[in-house]
């Protein structure tokens, strides 16, 4: 049994060296991305806002949204119910805008997520003039620079979408909102320099008109939950590359429970397990493996009587997992930091967090991957969901609020 254990610890502490490589290659990327000049490139750009209900800090999201330093641009807000009450906090903030502001009322959706046929009308009232489509969630805060960044990889047609990600920071935080943008944090990093494996974040997300229109991604989109996943999947099919960039990172202000802490990690590993299964199948690997052989190591070095090789291997594992990953939360939190200025104070008040919520999320992880396994049902912005294949989503009852 105790060679088991050298075998499996000995795996682990080869994936979290790995990883540990990756936060390297992490920041040295958005180094060098982010001491780039801003881009010269102004096409006309629509920009592509689904909402349902009203998110924290909503009204400073769309302030940041309509502040943006490119010339030329449109936003088209999308609701799927004229008295929803996003449509009270767009209002304002479309009447101190000094650009073209579009308020649509989509459809009801019969056989797709809300968000995506709130996607699927809202690309139909773009200005005819528009060359990009550029996708952002509610719950997004942009920087000034991001729609510039964002856009910029496109004037390489051989570039199908580029991407950023969210980043959670609460104002008040709490046990659970930290964990939560733990969680997160291990899928920002897993975006970077490599293309083929990279994907698209449907909360900051840009493609080209025309190559959108050429591969049919509205008509892909029909019948899909996941927006980001569709969109990647066709990227992929038709070979075009998908690049991130750090400048394209976003904040995502807003505290959450426990509950919600749940809803939320649970909603992405379903919709990864559908969509993406062998990435849920590496999380389960990857968590059960993490979580087995730690409480293994602690329990070898608290119960075994002989201070022999078993123990001293056992404090080895600890040591070396515990240093490579708190060292990949210094290089990403770092990189993030830099990606992020204007929220400095409330990174710096994560470094606690970040580096030590590390040893409780692969429990979540796998907590997460366990409820993928058993069901297929998700409640998302106050709708139940049954996804029954990539293709075919299946739109249940009406959530409880």
């Amino acid at each position: 049994m105790i060679l088991v254990f050298y075998l499996f610890a000995a795996l682990l502490v080869w994936f979290s060296f790995k990883s540990f490589r990756g936060g390297v290659e992490y920041l040295r990327f958005f180094r060098e991305e982010l001491t780039k000049p801003p881009s010269e490139w102004e096409p006309m750009v629509t920009i592509i806002a689904p909402c349902k209900g009203v998110d924290e800090g909503m009204l400073a999201n769309f302030d940041a949204l309509l502040g943006q330093d490119l010339p030329e641009y449109e936003v088209v807000f999308v609701i799927d119910d004229p008295d929803d009450p996003a449509a009270g906090v767009i209002e304002p903030a479309w009447q101190e805008a000094e650009r073209h502001v579009k308020l649509v009322v989509a459809p009801k959706a019969t056989s797709s997520s809300q968000k995506v046929e709130n996607l699927r009308e809202g690309v139909l009232h773009a200005d005819p003039k528009s060359e990009v489509f550029v996708f952002v969630d509610s719950d997004a805060r942009p920087s000034p620079g991001w729609l510039r960044a964002l856009i910029a990889p496109l004037r390489d047609e051989t570039i199908g979408a580029a991407t950023g990600y969210r980043w959670f920071i609460s104002e008040e935080p709490t046990l659970a909102s930290e964990l939560r943008s733990a969680w997160n944090a291990s899928i920002a990093s897993a975006l970077g320099p490599n293309e083929k494996s990279n994907f698209t974040w449907g909360g900051s997300m840009a493609i080209r008109r025309d190559a959108f229109e050429r591969i049919g991604m509205r008509e892909k989109w029909q019948g899909t939950l996941s927006d980001d996943f569709a969109v990647t999947r066709a990227m992929h099919a038709a070979g075009l590359r998908i690049r991130f960039v750090p400048q394209a990172l976003t904040a995502s202000v807003e505290s959450c429970t426990f509950r919600e802490l749940f809803e939320f990690t649970n909603r992405q590993m379903r919709i990864t397990r559908v969509y993406m299964p062998q990435l849920w199948l590496m999380s389960f690997f990857g968590s059960g493996l993490f979580n087995l052989v730690m409480a293994a190591a602690i329990l070898i070095a608290i119960l075994s009587k002989a201070n022999g090789v078993p123990v001293w291997a056992a404090l080895a594992t600890l040591f070396l997992v515990s240093f490579f990953s708190v060292g990949k939360a210094v290089l990403r939190l770092y990189a993030v930091r830099l990606a992020l200025p204007q929220f400095g104070p409330e990174l710096r008040r994560q470094r606690f967090s970040q580096y030590t919520l590390w040893l409780f999320t692969p429990a979540i992880f796998f907590a997460n991957c366990v409820a993928a396994l058993l069901s297929r049902e998700i409640v998302w912005r106050g709708t139940r969901y049954r996804l029954a294949s990539p293709e075919q989503t299946e739109i249940m009852t009406e959530a409880q609020r």
